[in-house]
């Protein structure tokens, strides 16, 4: 679509309006669109669902529309009339741009200048504004086309994390310098934390535009002025008044409590100057505190640059435990409200009012449930879960207003505050970081959802995060007793993570012994030191004092003593959420935890690594049903059982040398055909027979059997008298051939030189090369495949695992527990990373579990062969015994395949089986075509 107006035109036409927004509104945006060539609204979508005005009007409930023109992808308008507030234009795109689906571009104008604000996730915001003039730009031009064609070219490239890290990096500089002039390190701290949240206050303008960069500018070579100036800043903030010509809002809550200054020095002030221009707006609240108590404190400084927890990771494990009931019971509130609006649409006007009121109430009564719900993180550190539980606590609120808009209701303030957070810390630096981390993201919240700044003061103490011991108390005369938690609804948190081993080293013998005599009874003495916040937890709901809690531990926690209280938790309550074996983030390092969520057994959805489950066992397992794994079609016809004789077929090695040298059969034919190398698995896994078979195959007859002299009379005196006496009459009938002669086995058999078994039952899952012609037994499960490849996924611990998962149990006494291997429901079901016959025999992760396991195969090999002298040493070379004692030759050398077949699935290294297990199930069912998806 050409252009059918020009720059000079729209800029003439509309600086003469003078008409309310109502009324010109409509006409203004159809200018729009001519003048970029954009089909308007009804030309290019006569629906309305992806591009219309009065976006979010047509509600049931009759409220008013969310945006003046909306384009799905793109943007959301807001007009307001010649020289109104846009800010609050803009407020009010950002109450209910989640109704508009969150487009990228949020924009407000009045007739005359166009303000575009940015709406992408996690970077920093940008707002642009054209003014008239700007339009008869080309570069004015160019960034009006891109609002209907490309909004991507307004995104910043810069993310909040980098702002965030940018940030502490910078503190750290006058941290430092601060240490090297000698101040005490926790002053240091608090006076650096009352800078960084004026400078955060500065940007979101809670203090005049530049207030506070002018300040250092303008005394960067006078730092006694610096030290004057921001005495008397923080005066003002203290209570209130005036800063020069400049009126500071009532901040206090105790981090304005004085006017204690400490005093920089020209190098500091530099850096300062250079920390003052970075967009404080848009540090984020989920990682600030990390960030910035390693920038604190001297002891965390390397950790500076390492890794930290992100959001998304706190949200698995916060966002279940704490909404889950919140969410149930605001679906409650939304039917009921509905039917309320339905009843209202259907009573005459005069009548609305009344249940107006009632709709009100209800939705108002639910935002004061949300307001009661108070969250505790006994661990809390610099506050980062707490800061995401408030979050999640105001982005359902939210819901909740625009739920109210939608359905013909004023909207509201939200009632959720900081004030529901509480929290215990024991470091001085974390404690102080965590309640501006909180009130950080409660300021930054309100003002990116519309809803401005809150009532003065603007802080207010965090009397409820508490700097103590969680675990441990000694009063005035050295007395020890637990703590007393506040009392929460839902408790979260992150505690320490400490071996049971390293208590005393890290603790010291008093403090470790002391907890010990504490919790003896509930705690054994060896457990982590993470259990002692989740007994606390436990009992905390036990005595009705929590309602449920989510706590994350080392993977330890499953096993050993330390499972013993998460047998406590189950016997007084129950788990309901369990991530098993996750990725996290310790002092920058990245280590593998589990997330555990429980309660007092009320919670009936219950997930394991986020798979839904009946029961979440101690050790963090659950009654995966892997019973609804299908075959799968490319594993068939590669796994069998082998022949099973039905009589005494075998023979010794010296009657089976004597009929291989006989000759002078009928047929001229050697014995050879029908005498073959036997294998059981006994001979796989303990010292081997030499035993051989005779085997007339399949199909044939008795008269071609009996002209293989010596063996047919063999079986004729050792096998036809009691085959003869079967009950099965195709063993009578045919008593010359194998019971169960396998044909499908032979043939597949009779492609490759070699193939693979294993002992269907047996103490260890062992895999091994048979050479062709060797006839398996029945005890023995056998592999089409000849490849060092297929060999190695099939003796990796990715398919023992699951092996033994599926596998059935076998026999009475000692063998009762033993697994038995089904070529059908162990092998046939095994999700392979490629399926059979279409790995990529070039790829490097296909070669490295071939190699892998050749060497294993080798290593094996030559320790069964060794040359001896002893005859019982040479007995005692077995693959039993030598898995029995599993030396670290052979420990390393599987280790090695495990590796190598993990990485061919994309799977970590240390994944636990439940995990295994659970990926497999989705690859299986994946494969099968039952639609879900991949877990890899």
């Amino acid at each position: 679509m050409q252009p059918t107006l020009t720059p000079r035109e729209f800029v003439d036409k509309w600086k003469q309006v003078t008409v309310k927004e109502r009324s010109g509104y409509q006409e203004h945006f159809l200018d729009l669109c001519r003048l970029v060539g954009h089909p308007s609204p009804l030309d290019a979508d006569p629906t309305g669902e992806t591009y219309s005005f009065e976006a979010g009007a047509a509600k049931q409930g009759g409220g008013q529309g969310f945006a003046d023109v909306w384009k799905r992808g793109f943007f959301a308008l807001e007009y307001k009339g010649k020289h109104a507030d846009l800010d609050k234009a803009y407020d009010q795109l950002l109450k209910y741009r989640e109704s508009l689906l969150n487009p990228p571009l949020l924009i407000v104008s009045d007739l005359e200048k166009i303000i575009i604000h940015t709406n992408f996730t996690n970077t920093v915001k940008q707002v642009t504004t054209l003014t008239p003039d700007d339009l008869l730009t080309a570069v004015g031009m160019e960034r009006l086309r891109n609002v209907f064609e490309t909004p991507d070219a307004f995104k910043v490239a810069k993310t909040t994390e980098q702002v965030t890290r940018e940030a502490a990096e910078k503190f750290a500089k006058i941290a430092e310098l601060l240490r090297r002039y000698g101040a005490d390190p926790h002053q240091a701290a608090h006076f650096l934390i009352r800078i960084l949240f004026c400078l955060f206050a500065e940007d979101v303008g809670l203090l005049p535009k530049d207030l506070f960069r002018k300040l250092v500018e303008n005394t960067l070579q006078r730092p006694k002025s610096f030290t004057q100036g921001l005495r008397s800043l923080f005066s003002s903030m203290a209570s209130g008044g005036m800063y020069g010509a400049d009126a500071i809002p009532h901040f206090n809550g105790g981090l304005f409590d004085s006017d204690t200054v400490i005093d920089l020095d020209s190098d500091s002030l530099r850096v300062l100057y250079d920390v003052s221009g970075l967009d404080w707006s848009s540090i984020e609240p989920s990682i600030f505190g990390t960030l910035f108590e390693r920038s604190l404190d001297p002891n965390k400084r390397a950790q500076l640059g390492a890794h930290f927890t992100s959001r998304e990771d706190i949200l698995l494990i916060v966002e279940p435990v704490l909404m889950q009931p919140l969410l149930r019971r605001w679906a409650e509130v939304q039917q009921q409200v509905g039917e309320l609006v339905q009843k209202r649409n259907q009573v005459a006007s005069n009548q609305r009012a009344k249940l107006n009121n009632q709709i009100a109430q209800v939705l108002m009564a639910f935002s004061a449930e949300l307001a009661a719900v108070r969250v505790l993180d006994p661990a809390c550190g610099s506050g980062n879960f707490l800061y995401v539980a408030l979050r999640l606590l105001l982005d359902l609120e939210k819901r909740v207003i625009a739920f109210a808009n939608e359905s013909g209701i004023s909207s509201f303030f939200p009632l959720v505050s900081p004030k529901q957070i509480y929290g215990i810390e024991k470091d001085e630096y974390a404690y102080e970081l965590a309640q501006i981390t909180v009130w950080i993201g409660y300021i930054q919240w309100l003002r990116d959802n519309g809803f401005g700044a809150p009532l003065e003061p603007i802080l207010r103490k965090l009397e409820n995060i508490h700097n103590m011991d969680a675990i441990l108390h000694i009063d005035a005369e050295g007395q020890a007793s637990e703590p007393v938690w506040p009392q929460a609804e839902v408790i979260v948190g992150n505690p320490p993570f400490l071996g049971g081993s390293k208590l005393r080293r890290e603790l010291g013998d008093t403090y470790t012994e002391t907890i010990h005599k504490l919790y003896e009874g509930r705690i054994p003495a060896s457990s982590d030191l993470v259990c002692y916040w989740f007994e606390k937890a436990r009992f905390a709901i036990e005595s009705k004092l929590a309602k449920r809690a989510g706590l994350i531990a080392t993977q330890g926690i499953r096993s050993s003593v330390n499972r013993h209280v998460l047998s406590r938790i189950n016997e007084t309550g129950g788990m309901f959420l369990a991530w098993s074996d996750r990725e996290w983030v310790l002092d920058g390092a990245s280590v593998r935890v589990s997330m555990i969520g429980f309660d007092n057994g009320t919670e009936i959805n219950r997930q394991v690594n986020g798979m839904s489950v009946l029961v979440i066992n101690p050790d963090l397992t659950s009654e995966l049903n892997l019973t609804i794994a299908s075959t799968l079609s490319e594993n068939e016809n590669i796994a069998f059982v082998g022949s099973q004789k039905i009589g005494a077929f075998d023979i010794s090695n010296d009657v089976a040398q004597d009929m291989l040298k006989a000759n002078g059969n009928p047929n001229g034919n050697p014995n050879s055909d029908v005498i073959r190398p036997s294998k059981n698995a006994s001979d796989v896994v303990g010292l081997p027979r030499n035993s051989w078979i005779i085997d007339f195959g399949v199909g044939m007859s008795l008269e071609d059997a009996a002209q293989y002299e010596k063996p047919f009379r063999y079986v004729e005196e050792n096998v036809y008298p009691e085959r003869s006496k079967n009950n099965r009459e195709a063993y009578v009938k045919k008593w010359w051939q194998h019971g169960e002669a396998r044909p499908a086995m032979r043939k597949a058999l009779s492609n490759v030189k070699r193939f693979i078994a294993t002992p269907r039952v047996a103490k260890h899952r062992i895999f091994v090369w048979l050479k062709a012609p060797t006839l398996p037994d029945h005890k023995l499960c056998v592999f089409a495949r000849e490849d060092d490849y297929f060999f190695g996924i099939l003796h990796s611990r990715v398919h023992e695992v699951w092996s033994l998962a599926t596998s059935s149990r076998h026999g009475d006494g000692d063998e009762g527990g033993r697994p038995t291997y089904n070529n059908s429901t162990c092998f046939e079901t095994f999700p392979f990373p490629w399926p059979p016959g279409q790995e990529p025999t070039a790829d490097p992760k296909v070669q490295s579990i071939a190699s892998a396991a050749k060497e294993l195969v080798d290593k094996r090999d030559n320790w069964l062969n060794a040359a001896s002298n002893d005859p019982q040493e040479k007995k005692k070379r077995t693959l039993t015994n030598l898995y029995n004692q599993r030396p670290t030759w052979l420990d390393l050398a599987h280790k090695k395949l495990d590796i190598a077949v993990l990485d061919a699935y994309g799977w970590p290294q240390d994944i636990a089986d439940e995990e295994i297990l659970s990926r497999l199930l989705g690859l299986n069912l994946e494969r099968a075509g039952k639609g879900q998806s991949k877990s890899s």
